[in-house]
């Protein structure tokens, strides 16, 4: 379905139309664009909320639409386009394209500190289906307030007032609307990159000494994550032998969540595991960026997948004819497609392995690998081999565009340096 943002579209009745008539009056913005396979409709007719800044709106389709190879990079893209879309056109009163250096640092500072109407407690999708249409959603806020997954254990709630721009967030606005204000420049729309002309970013970024730390599992919390994944296999195989798997090739393919998980242009199936002619056995994914590489696959890799094939009454390793889903869903036919769900099989395995650990005595361990997310097993995989691989391996596997990504992985010198502190007298 694609999103069609004509008049018909918006002039809804009742308590929704009312809802929107609310949000526009009180300059708590409403969604510009949809998902990456709903965006690029018919051309939307000039609405009353956007004026005559209809031509940025079209650019910027056109700017999302140039990434629609990467739904991760999309999604990215989208929401800092979004939120300076609408911060120039009802704070700056501008088209995007009469931005300067002043109106961009005045912007940063806003992100740092929106309008408690502009921030949302949780993540919701930005249009939904309501009567056969694609309709924005009330609920959806271009800010976030977010909290950490310990204080989400405690019971706390998110709170607009304590919401807060990371210094990572702000290097994302710097890189993404630069590379807007490019294709905008590239179009012949604007002369200016007003980004490259923030003379201090150091007031807005602030920067760190060496490298920043991985996150990733200790030893101890890998092993227990492990274990915990086999225990679950072997008392309910029904449920977690696909856990087990899972977690198998989080760790050991370095694989980010986006790669497990069906998408219009991939599908994981079995025959992604293929054998080449000296009997070596390699994954095909596509990743980042819409790049595709291989993999190589370790043994106890390859046992992982026998094991997983042995359950689903498959042959032990299959055939390049395979086409079945590598994840298939737990009800239903077809492929994992909702990556929330995978997180929820992640998170289900994390919290089983925090109270082994709590059992056992390792408290510590136990609390830190509450803060852990499904992203942390790529890095941990990747860590773990860089101690005893050959750190190019490491990267083509990883698919790093350079070998400088995977030396932050080497913590070598780091344990040198604490080691040599570890007897420092004070008196």
């Amino acid at each position: 379905m694609r999103l069609n943002l004509t008049y018909k579209s918006w002039k809804l009745v009742g308590n929704y139309s009312a809802h929107l008539k609310m949000r526009r009056d009180t300059n708590s913005p409403l969604p510009l664009f949809d998902t990456l396979e709903n965006i690029g409709g018919a051309d939307p007719q000039p609405l009353e909320w956007m004026g005559n800044n209809l031509q940025d709106y079209k650019k910027s389709v056109a700017f999302l639409n140039s990434y629609n190879g990467s739904p991760a990079t999309f999604n990215a893209y989208r929401r800092e386009v979004e939120r300076l879309l609408h911060w120039s056109w009802r704070i700056a009163k501008k088209s995007v394209k009469e931005l300067r250096r002043t109106d961009i640092e005045s912007y940063l500072t806003f992100c740092q500190g929106p309008p408690t109407e502009w921030i949302g407690t949780q993540k919701v999708p930005r249009f939904i289906d309501k009567d056969g249409e694609r309709l924005p959603n009330p609920a959806w806020h271009p800010f976030v307030a977010t909290l950490s997954k310990s204080a989400h254990r405690k019971g706390k709630k998110p709170n607009v007032k304590n919401y807060a721009l990371s210094s990572t967030a702000v290097q994302d606005i710097f890189s993404i609307l630069s590379s807007f204000y490019n294709f905008l420049i590239q179009e012949n729309y604007t002369e200016v990159n007003p980004i490259l002309h923030v003379r201090q970013k150091s007031k807005f970024i602030r920067r760190q000494q060496g490298s920043a730390k991985i996150r990733r599992l200790s030893e101890l919390q890998w092993q227990y994550v492990i274990e915990t994944a086999n225990s679950m296999a072997n008392l309910t195989p029904h449920l977690h032998e696909r856990t087990l798997f899972m977690m198998s090739a989080l760790y050991s393919l370095y694989l980010r969540i986006s790669e497990l998980a069906a998408n219009p242009r991939w599908i994981p199936t079995m025959n992604h595991f293929q054998r080449d002619s000296d009997g070596a056995w390699w994954f095909t994914t596509v990743g980042k960026g819409n790049k595709e590489r291989q993999i190589a696959v370790s043994d106890a890799m390859q046992n992982a997948l026998k094991r997983w094939r042995k359950y689903l009454n498959l042959s032990p390793l299959p055939s390049p004819s395979d086409h079945l889903p590598l994840f298939p869903k737990q009800k239903g036919k077809g492929p994992i497609t909702n990556t929330t769900y995978i997180r929820k099989i992640v998170q289900q395995c994390f919290d089983n392995a925090i109270e082994k650990l709590k059992q056992d005595g390792f408290v510590e361990e136990a609390e830190s690998l509450v803060e852990a997310t499904v992203h942390w097993l790529r890095h941990t995989g990747i860590s773990d081999d860089v101690k005893h691989r050959p750190r190019e391996h490491v990267r083509d596997d990883a698919g790093h565009s350079s070998s400088a990504i995977t030396d932050k992985y080497i913590d070598i010198e780091l344990r040198e340096r604490h080691a040599s502190a570890k007897n420092k007298p004070i008196v």
